[in-house]
């Protein structure tokens, strides 16, 4: 089994759908892809990867190495992508595999991540435990809260995010990525305690 992470953020492909609530894990993904200096190309598993190194180790060494991906489809297909890159990369998905997704039963940019659980009713989420045959991979939820007075979730999260909330938007997806980091470079269990102790 490879050692290197395959980090994963949901989100539906396509300009019309970039700014949407629902496309943070993409946002998330490209954030760090900025970061390592690459950029996510077309692959044969459905999907848009790199391969980068995140992080640093102590002494200033480039960190673990690491898959980024983005499913080249819609969010309620992300299963097939997903086992794709599990099985094309070699990587356990109860050890190696963190999906990044938007989350609404979190406040609005609250950070929380999970080891297995239920879906809550995400599509991708849901899709993605149906492909692997198993719900115990890791999550970094990103919390975008409840839809106000009586609006459809389903639109909320199709919705963009207005432009008063997008540079506390922009710090959430830097934190995002920097918790990332934290789990390539130092371990899951580690990077939870330390995100949800601050």
């Amino acid at each position: 089994m490879s050692e290197a992470w395959l980090v994963v953020g949901l989100g539906n492909l396509g300009t019309r759908y970039a700014r949407n609530r629902h496309n943070v894990g993409h946002m998330v993904i490209d954030v760090l892809a900025g970061r390592a200096g690459s950029r996510l190309s077309k692959h044969r598993t459905r999907a848009r990867v790199a391969e980068v190194r995140l992080g640093m180790l102590p002494g200033g060494a480039p960190g673990p190495r690491a898959i980024l991906a983005e499913s080249a489809g819609y969010m309620n297909v992300s299963g097939g992508p997903v086992k794709a890159l599990v099985r094309f990369y070699g990587v356990d998905p109860a050890t190696r595999l963190l999906v990044i997704h938007d989350e609404l039963d979190l406040p609005a940019h609250e950070l929380r991540l999970k080891r297995g659980g239920g879906e809550g009713g995400h599509n991708g989420l849901r899709s993605i435990s149906q492909a692997l045959g198993a719900k115990n991979y890791a999550r970094l939820r990103v919390g975008i809260g409840r839809p106000p007075g009586r609006q459809d979730p389903a639109d909320f999260v199709l919705s963009d995010v207005p432009a008063r909330e997008r540079d506390e938007l922009a710090v959430t997806l830097e934190r995002a990525a920097d918790v990332v980091e934290e789990v390539v470079t130092r371990g899951f269990e580690d990077a939870q305690q330390r995100l949800h102790s601050a």
